[in-house]
């Protein structure tokens, strides 16, 4: 394995309020806490031991304990949890949707990320300790965001009808599974069909619980579910502080106009009541009413029966995409989150939300981002002389090169662009020197004979690329391996795509030596 490093801007693939909330946090100093560093989390340790209490440690354990009573899992995951009580202990934090076997490659950079960035802060401030937790989106409703995934160029799709919060949904993976083993049959002892058979458990959260224990557990990583009565019951406050006041939404949308003054889009529109109501197959909006609330396919509701059923039934109320990083940051010893450009944007939004209930605003970053390069891809691009830089640069452009390159006596067309320049130069001077009121419409022929040898230039090229079609080939090749469908690697293709064999591990494990949470570039592994 080799380990390579692009600035992102370089590469032309992530665009300006990506590369500026990596590299320029400080022009976003309104909008949160601190600049990320690990300096920083000096700062943030203390702030957060003062607000963290005991109760709420204790609170935490317990769920967690409870959640993970069916998984079977490594001493350093228990000690990590039991560790937790203890006011010296912290959590290092990044959430995802519950994606069909893992989803897209960056969900495992994700949850590495944090393991390495807690690796670090351990070294750095060895009287306390950091624990990476990976927080499970179970509430969201969007299944058809999460139920497939691309492995070998393959869309395994769980197909099935849902309804409600993904992680209530029953574990009904059997024919998911059945067609995962059959990706990798030719080896059938190989450890990923231990991996697969993992994928289960009494509902979709749990069957996640268990594939994600299975794959990070050695290093210690523990996995949260919002989705619990006691965790819930705890947040009650800031809920019903949330139905009878809207307070996030003012905070929200003041925060929101200063961002569009700085030409900064705001990710998020909130709602009056950022909350829903789930219960079995059902996540509703919770909606102000001029006598009270509406909740669609549930009922109306009056302020007094509402609040009521916070405290009979807090796991009933959900925070939407507005509330949930408050009532994760409510319930963790949390000091940073991390995430993608498109959550960590949204981030921007919410520190007055923060403020509002008192409750410290952590640190954020974004995660490392990968392009892998395997073996058939070096192999390709070594044959054609490309250079690994020049893989950001479109194809058609690398077809270009590479035909000019290998057909430059046919292709030079430095006489034909001289003669051209000589020509307009001595034309202009003779329409001067006769009628300059015939400029405008010369240069217009100059333009348009600009043009038209333009487009003999290309047939031309496109005629000498039919030559070379095993090359052109190559290149769409070596595209679509590293940018399918144009798209960014890791936002497309599962992490078992690099595994043919079966064993993961090996590969799981190179993944996480390139992993660097200080490292801001783009990470080039090549196989």
């Amino acid at each position: 394995m080799q380990r390579y490093k692009f600035h992102r801007s370089f590469t032309d693939i992530f665009n300006d309020q990506h590369v500026s909330l990596v590299y320029d946090q400080e022009r976003y100093l309104s909008f949160i806490r601190n600049n990320f560093s690990l300096d920083a989390f000096e700062d943030q340790i203390e702030l957060k031991s003062n607000q963290f209490e005991k109760t709420k440690r204790e609170t935490l354990v317990t769920a967690l304990k409870e959640q993970y009573r069916e998984t079977d899992i490594d001493d350093c995951v228990q000690k990590n949890i039991d560790a937790l009580i203890n006011d010296k202990t912290f959590t290092i934090t990044t959430g995802h949707q519950l994606s069909l076997f893992t989803g897209p490659l960056y969900f495992v950079v994700k949850i590495l990320h944090v393991i390495r960035l807690c690796e670090k802060l351990n070294e750095q401030y060895p009287e306390n300790h950091f624990v990476p937790v990976y927080w499970m989106a179970t509430e969201d409703h969007d299944f058809e965001e999460i139920n497939h995934c691309n492995i070998f160029n393959k869309v395994i799709k769980w197909d099935i009808d849902a309804k409600g919060p993904v992680g209530r949904l029953d574990a009904q993976l059997d024919e998911v599974r059945d067609e995962l083993h059959d990706l990798f049959q030719r080896n059938p002892e190989s450890e990923i069909h231990q991996l697969i058979d993992k994928y289960q458990g009494q509902n979709y959260a749990q069957a996640m619980r268990n594939l994600v224990n299975e794959l990070f557990g050695e290093h210690g990583l523990v996995i949260i579910d919002g989705d619990h009565v006691d965790l819930k019951q705890s947040f009650n406050n800031i809920t019903k502080k949330e139905l009878t006041e809207h307070f996030s939404y003012s905070a929200v949308v003041s925060t929101s106009k200063r961002l569009n003054q700085q030409g900064v889009p705001p990710q998020v529109n909130p709602r009056k009541i950022n909350l829903f109501y789930i219960d079995k197959g059902i996540r509703s909006r919770i909606e102000a009413t001029e006598t009270g609330y509406s909740i669609e396919g549930v009922g109306e509701f009056n302020e007094v029966d509402l609040l009521k059923m916070v405290d009979e039934h807090p796991e009933r109320f959900s925070p939407n995409v507005v509330l949930r990083p408050v009532y994760q940051e409510f319930i963790l010893p949390n000091l940073a989150y991390i995430g993608g450009v498109g959550e960590i944007s949204y981030w921007l939004q919410l520190k007055d939300v923060f403020e509002a209930v008192d409750l410290l605003y952590p640190l954020i970053q974004i995660r490392n981002s990968v392009l892998w390069v395997e073996q058939a891809v070096t192999n390709k691009r070594e044959r054609l002389d490309i250079q690994l830089e020049d893989v950001f640069k479109d194809a058609d452009h690398l077809k270009k090169n590479y035909v000019q390159s290998n057909e430059s006596d046919s292709l030079d067309f430095e006489e034909l662009d001289s003669l051209h320049s000589k020509l307009a130069k001595v034309l202009d001077q003779l329409v001067n020197d006769v009628d300059p009121g015939m400029n405008k419409y010369a240069q217009a022929e100059i333009a348009r004979l600009d043009k038209q040898i333009s487009t003999i230039k290309e047939k031309m090229i496109r005629a000498y690329k039919k030559r070379h079609e095993d090359a052109m080939k190559g290149i769409d090749f070596i595209k679509d391996r590293l940018f399918p469908d144009g798209q960014l690697q890791e936002r497309k293709v599962n992490f078992f795509q690099f595994c043919p064999d079966g064993d993961y591990r090996n590969k799981l494990g190179m993944l996480y030596r390139s992993i660097d949470p200080i490292e801001k570039d783009l990470i080039v592994i090549r196989e």
